[in-house]
């Protein structure tokens, strides 16, 4: 068996793998190491090689932004802001027929913007807005499915980890990617919304709520100004920073996470037992994420230690596709894979693959980053792991919610989600306006 044999029976084999329930780092790690082995017929050179990969993850300076971006969303999710920026959302879209579903939206964009996490949206959100949209009579359905659908704006939206992990696994500029992801947001978020009056236009039933929105007494300027500042200071200082130039994107998570700590304290919102709890978080977090980059970065040198990426960009080249039928299959895979893994072991697993094909093509590997996130997320609403729709059922625990609900719900919004992703395909400029 040559190492190109090899190689495809490694991605095989990691499937079957995962499929069997083991977490998906052990499988890269070990198919990994039995890859090299079996290729070079020598252990102690695949021990070697995974020592390289594991020194250089771990002492990369960028890998840093992760576990700083990380708890600035916690300590953020701890503070309440979410809930205010939710009061000054359904202020302003109080009049319209679902319009706290579009408000939702529109609070979980700018939550997005400040935290960088579907999980701790879907987490918050799921408190928030599920109580009001029920005490108005919205739809059971609807009500879970826009909170999960619209939680993915975090991933999205700057500063988003899950842009910080391509841009590691791409080589690419995280700034960049963050500038990228903007246009793309605001883009789905605007669609989500188009989407929710559709909704409540052809099938109110499903919808439900009243005409009119909420009877609660309107917000003065002075007070949506104080409910926004927060979320106004952590942008202007973390993404004003980085764009500026006056901060790397580490420096900015630390300078983040340091505001949050300090908004947290002046709201009187955080004491020693919610501090470390989000220190013990982000540890968990960032150690799983770590675990996640040295499996995938040795898998990934071992793929092209068979010479399989370029051997699947000759053969893409030899069936006469083109760039429109190569993101097609990506995202196809994208989704299947979103069936059973998380967001962060997608890109890490996918990515590399197509990435020298995606070069071979002419395609940009910023706007290429974008695609995958936003393929991504879309596993994010797919049975059966769907992480947004267990943490709004973990969030809400209402057992008369199903887990069939949210993800009947969720499904229109993943829908509206492959029609932006189609977008994003067909007009690159959408991602690479800003660059």
């Amino acid at each position: 068996m040559g190492p190109v044999e090899i190689g495809a029976a490694s991605i095989v084999l990691v499937v079957v793998l995962i499929y069997a329930g083991l977490y998906v780092a052990v499988a890269l790690g070990v198919v990994s190491v039995l890859g090299v082995w079996v290729m070079r017929d020598r252990l102690d050179l695949a021990i070697n090689l995974l020592t390289v990969t594991v020194g250089d993850s771990v002492a990369d300076y960028n890998f840093a932004t992760i576990p700083l971006f990380m708890m600035m969303g916690l300590l953020v999710s701890k503070t309440g802001i979410g809930r205010d920026v939710y009061d000054v959302a359904n202020d302003a879209f109080r009049r319209i027929r679902g319009g706290l579903g579009m408000a939702t939206v529109a609070a979980n964009a700018l939550f997005a913007s400040v935290t960088g996490s579907s999980i701790a949206s879907a987490s918050v959100f799921s408190r928030v807005s599920m109580p009001e949209m029920k005490r108005l009579n919205y739809g059971k359905r609807f009500s879970v499915g826009v909170v999960a659908g619209s939680s993915v704006l975090g991933m999205l939206i700057p500063p988003s980890v899950m842009m910080i992990i391509y841009a590691f696994v791409a080589e690419q500029s995280v700034g960049h990617m963050f500038l990228a992801g903007i246009i793309p947001g605001l883009l789905l978020a605007a669609a989500f919304c188009a989407g929710i009056a559709l909704m409540a236009k052809f099938t109110p039933g499903f919808v439900g709520g009243a005409q009119t929105g909420v009877a609660a007494p309107l917000l003065g300027t002075a007070q949506k100004l104080g409910k926004l500042a927060p979320v106004v200071l952590l942008v202007v200082a973390v993404l004003g920073g980085i764009y500026g130039g006056i901060v790397t994107a580490t420096e900015a998570g630390a300078l983040g996470a340091l505001l949050a700590l300090i908004i947290g304290l002046w709201y009187r919102a955080l004491d020693w037992r919610s501090l470390w709890e989000v220190f013990v978080e982000t540890g968990y977090i960032s150690a799983t994420l770590l675990f996640l980059i040295i499996a995938a970065n040795m898998y990934s040198r071992m793929l092209g230690m068979a010479g399989l990426p370029t051997l699947f960009s000759e053969w893409l080249a030899g069936m006469n596709f083109g760039l429109n039928q190569l993101m097609a299959i990506y995202v196809v895979t994208l989704i299947l894979l979103g069936t059973v893994l998380d967001t962060a072991s997608i890109i890490l697993i996918a990515a590399p693959l197509f990435l020298t094909a995606v070069q071979a093509f002419g395609g940009n590997l910023v706007w290429f980053g974008v695609v995958t996130v936003v393929g991504a997320e879309i596993g994010l609403l797919t049975p059966p792991l769907g992480l947004s729709v267990f943490t709004v059922k973990s969030a809400i625990n209402d057992p008369s919610v199903t887990l069939h609900d949210i993800f009947a719900g969720a499904f229109p919004f993943a829908v509206i989600m492959l029609l932006v992703l189609t977008a994003v395909i067909a007009f690159p400029v959408l991602s690479l306006a800003l660059i």
